[in-house]
């Protein structure tokens, strides 16, 4: 594939008086896992729905594999493939009925062969004739995305892949897109997740207000936020209040949440230093405290809370 897998410019798109894009810009490379994260109805599947050829946007440029998806949505739809929020699977059927089904409407060469070795490799061989109603989410979740690679697409997308699924079941289903960009697929995934966009992305964009508000890696994204994050925790709320009136004039309080107040220094042992000397000359002593790095929970709130004040 030449170019990027996917790049997009400018995309808009609004329902009736509904704006939900209002200028996204993003481009993927080949082989990478792209994690776009977004609040609920911040537009993550109406993007998905526009790459996919579902539906059009009202202007930008969008190219998937190398093509336009207005101008050829077929040549799109030959290289990628779709996984939407809820498993798309027969419950009637078993798992080899379901990979067979999917061989025979794509056409491949040997459904049931091919039925075979996506069992194999998603781990799901010991269950192969059991019908899916038996399934737990994760080995649903494992099948769907096996049906999604028929016809070995290049691009994949997975729209909140682990969206109601256990702990368990969630961790499956990253270790198989690990697998799948170990093995040379773009995976273009959405979520609500940021520990699951932590977890898996090579980069991360943040869609919020229908634009793209930054994007980087986990670790340039974090370096947005202030390091030297240190929480603590008080026995009492007159203490965390006088706590908070004797560093406020002097540090960011970044979070407070019951007892628990997290303050923001340069990140030196100096500033640390000088913190904790602060409230021992006011006569405070924490119950608890730790130092804390930053978390793309931290980058996410930062960035959208700033980005809704300057609108």
């Amino acid at each position: 594939m030449i170019g990027p897998a996917i790049s997009v410019s400018q995309l808009k798109k609004a329902y009736k008086k509904n704006t939900v894009l209002t200028g996204v810009d993003f481009t993927v490379e080949n082989g990478t896992i792209f994690a776009l994260l977004g609040s609920n109805g911040a537009g993550k599947t109406t993007i998905i729905n526009i790459l996919t050829t579902l539906i059009k946007a009202d202007g930008g440029n969008a190219i998937v594999g190398s093509f336009d998806v207005d101008k050829y949505p077929n040549k799109v739809r030959e290289h990628i493939s779709l996984t939407g929020q809820f498993a798309a699977v027969d419950d009637i059927l078993t798992a080899r009925e379901n990979l067979e089904l999917i061989g025979d409407l794509r056409h491949v060469d040997d459904s049931q062969q091919t039925a075979v070795d996506l069992l194999m490799k998603f781990n799901l061989t010991d269950a192969a004739d059991r019908r899916i109603a038996t399934f737990s989410g994760g080995m649903r979740r494992r099948l769907d995305i096996a049906m999604s690679l028929i016809g070995s697409p290049a691009i994949i997308f997975l729209d909140e892949p682990t969206n109601g699924l256990d702990p368990q079941a969630r961790n499956e289903t990253w270790q198989t897109i690990r697998t799948l960009a170990k093995n040379g697929t773009t995976v273009f995934l959405t979520t609500q997740y940021l520990e699951e966009a932590d977890e898996l992305a090579d980069i991360i964009a943040v869609l919020h207000h229908g634009r793209i508000i930054a994007q980087g890696t986990a670790s340039e994204l974090k370096k947005l936020v202030p390091s030297g994050l240190v929480r603590f925790t008080f026995g009492d709320e007159q203490k965390l209040v006088t706590a908070i009136g004797v560093l406020e004039n002097d540090y960011a309080i970044t979070d407070r949440d019951d007892l628990t107040i997290t303050v923001a220094t340069g990140g030196s042992v100096t500033q640390i230093a000088e913190l904790f000397i602060s409230l021992r000359d006011a006569k405070l002593e924490p119950t608890d405290f730790f130092q804390q790095s930053p978390t793309l929970d931290d980058v996410f709130f930062k960035l959208t809370s700033t980005a809704t004040e300057e609108k």
